[in-house]
């Protein structure tokens, strides 16, 4: 079957397509009480939209949200709650030369092996335009977690990343990348350009943490939060891999050198490091929950790749339309939103067991 729905307690569906009339999004299991109104959503989705600078797709949406049941004077229900998103820029004329063609490493084989035909229309279902309720329901997300703070931003693009020594939480809202060090965010600028220019593309690496999450929340075996963030994180679209903590890192790390160390503090443990990435046997230490998101190139590129049409012929593509040149830059407030409504489910799933 499909499955359009992520989480427990704190669920959401999306459902849409790239080139339809709407995207919408249906949130349940939201607390009753919450201050709830469209102004808290949009400026999310504001980050996210696309044609806002040269280094992302020039699709023209302004991504208004319509909050359609729910919320009753300024407040949630405890009912579903229902988001709206209209499709204002579809250009489907654009894909007319892909419709009997596949697109290498696109999901246009893959959905076609599944269901027996698709919507080659920006892809469909399988467009990142999906992601955009993602971040209209973890802007809801946010109202159930106020004492969680998160912040995403790209520490890498087409193999470049940042020193960490220049990281300036004020410089990411300062750029087009989402980017905490100012030297690499020129260097990027050429980077991403000339891989644009050359009809080509990039990936990037994108770094999300979570302050203010306290101890408790996660479970042990099936239902770890380290468990979801992974699942939430690898469903975006172009993810391909996902580090809690230090990740693939810690494997090259003696054990001494991997433990966090702790020592008495006035409220509670004070830990000497995070490799764990604030979580550990699956439930939350009360650090900083952090993690690594990887994000292919853009498989929609104008420099012909070798594929085969639905009828088995070989054939080239190359794909026209509209597209980011790095789809992780724009995938930054995804992972955050992704980190929210993770962190929202668990918060609930805490509260429902242990009160």
């Amino acid at each position: 079957m499909s499955w359009n729905t992520f989480g427990r307690i704190f669920r959401f569906t999306t459902w849409g397509e790239s080139h339809g009339p709407a995207i919408g999004a249906v949130v349940d299991g939201c607390p009753p009480g919450l201050t709830l109104a469209e102004e808290d959503i949009q400026p999310f989705l504001d980050a996210r939209k696309p044609g806002q600078n040269k280094f992302t797709t020039q699709r023209n949406e302004p991504d208004a949200v319509r909050i359609l049941s729910g919320v009753f004077e300024g407040r949630t229900t405890g009912t579903s709650i229902g988001l709206l998103i209209e499709n204002t820029d579809q250009r489907s004329k654009d894909y007319s030369e892909i419709a009997k063609s596949y697109r290498p490493g696109h999901a246009d084989y893959a959905y076609d092996a599944k269901y027996g035909l698709r919507d080659y229309r920006g892809g469909g279902r399988s467009s990142a335009r999906e992601t955009a309720m993602r971040v209209a329901a973890g802007a809801v997300a946010r109202q159930v977690i106020p004492e969680v703070s998160i912040l995403a931003y790209v520490a890498e693009i087409g193999g470049d990343a940042i020193d960490p020594g220049n990281f300036d939480a004020d410089e990411i809202a300062r750029n087009p990348f989402w980017c905490p060090d100012a030297a690499a965010a020129k260097r990027w600028e050429a980077l991403v350009d000339e891989a644009r220019k050359a009809g080509s593309s990039l990936g990037a690496v994108v770094e999300c943490v979570a302050t203010g999450v306290p101890a408790g929340w996660g479970a042990p075996i099936y239902a770890k939060l380290d468990a979801d963030l992974a699942a939430g994180m690898m469903s975006i679209n172009a993810v391909k891999g996902v580090e809690i903590g230090d990740g693939f890192g810690a494997a090259r790390l003696t054990g001494e050198q991997n433990a966090d160390a702790m020592s008495p503090g006035e409220d509670g443990p004070e830990f000497a490091a995070n490799h764990a990435g604030g979580i550990a046997g699956g439930i939350s230490t009360g650090q900083p929950v952090t993690c690594r998101v990887a994000f292919k190139p853009t498989s929609s590129i104008l420099t012909p790749v070798d594929s085969i049409t639905r009828d088995g012929e070989a054939t080239q593509v190359r794909t026209k339309g509209r597209h980011d040149p790095c789809v992780g830059i724009r995938g930054t407030p995804v992972v955050e939103a992704m980190m929210a409504l993770v962190l929202a489910d668990h918060k609930l799933l805490h509260r429902a067991q242990c009160g």
